[in-house]
């Protein structure tokens, strides 16, 4: 019964969202924007390290990588194409450290992916002060806001059904037996690297195509913007809040975080990165379930 009147409200729920640009002014479709684009960041994030239990802060690397290709190719490519180029350029990066850094655990994971956005970071700022002789880019494209908002929005949904198919296929049980216990699954012919390997690409695919589409909101991108860190600490912590491995936990997480985060950042802006540590700490004390879980868990005690 739920899944039946489940389908038909999240149509109308969408159908709704894609209309908001017709009836909002300038300020909310910008938060729309910024709600969509750290909605598919943080679902993709889960996606990933929500069903593994590797906790990736690369998100910003992928982020970037999407964001410089766009201003990089902007004036040489069609727009799709570019988008495309974006896709392709950070599955291949995300192959080459998944098949290099996946053998890895914990910490040392941890480590390695933050390591891998700044190296990534200072790459572009050498070769852009040292070969290009600039420090940034402009990125001119024949599009507003809107069509910002509706490819961000398009990519959220796709994100969304395409972790409810995870969930349900047999990639879904395999990365359930190896969050629980590696040497099982190995044990039962999981194979646990390609496993962990295709989910991190196709996450990390999304991030980019992220960073992609936003990248002409800026006009103008340097290596600061489009490769800060706090893009991969929003994502995570946002994903934690609402439960990283459940379908709509990700989502519950980043619309109130990112309208407190923005709230926080407008009226204490020299405390900003304080307040975001705080926060990431009294998430993972009290909701280590997330809200999703803290739900989940009230319903199934109410049924008994």
């Amino acid at each position: 019964m739920r899944s039946a009147l489940g389908f038909p409200l999240a149509v109308l729920v969408l159908a709704l969202l894609a209309a908001a640009p017709f009836w909002v002014g300038p300020y909310w479709l910008g938060l729309l924007i910024g709600m969509a684009g750290y909605v598919t960041l943080a679902s993709a994030w889960g996606l990933f390290s929500g069903r593994t239990g590797y906790v990736s802060l690369a998100t910003v690397a992928f982020f970037g990588i999407g964001a410089y290709t766009v201003a990089v190719l902007s004036e040489a490519l069609p727009y799709p194409l570019v988008l495309l180029v974006a896709l392709i350029i950070g599955m291949g990066v995300a192959l080459l450290v998944g098949l290099a850094t996946l053998r890895l655990a914990g910490v040392y994971f941890v480590i390695f992916s933050f390591g891998l956005a700044e190296l990534i970071r200072q790459l572009v700022t050498w070769y852009e002060t040292t070969v290009n002789g600039t420090l940034g880019r402009y990125i001119f494209l024949p599009f507003g806001p809107q069509h910002i908002y509706w490819q961000l929005l398009a990519l959220a949904t796709a994100t969304l059904l395409l972790t409810w198919w995870v969930q349900r296929s047999r990639l879904g049980l395999a990365l359930k037996v190896i969050a629980d216990d590696e040497v099982v699954a190995s044990h039962i012919g999981i194979d646990i690297a390609r496993t962990k390997i295709v989910l991190f690409v196709v996450s990390a695919g999304i991030m980019t195509l992220v960073g992609a589409i936003q990248s002409p909101r800026w006009t103008y991108v340097e290596p600061a913007i489009v490769f800060n860190p706090t893009v991969s600490f929003m994502a995570l912590i946002m994903a934690l809040f609402g439960g990283a491995t459940r379908l709509w936990g990700p989502t519950l997480g980043a619309i109130p975080l990112f309208l407190l985060f923005e709230w926080l950042s407008a009226n204490f802006p020299n405390h900003y990165s304080i307040l975001l540590g705080v926060l990431f700490i009294v998430i993972v004390f009290l909701l280590p379930q997330g809200v999703a879980g803290l739900f989940r868990s009230r319903g199934e005690k109410g049924a008994t």
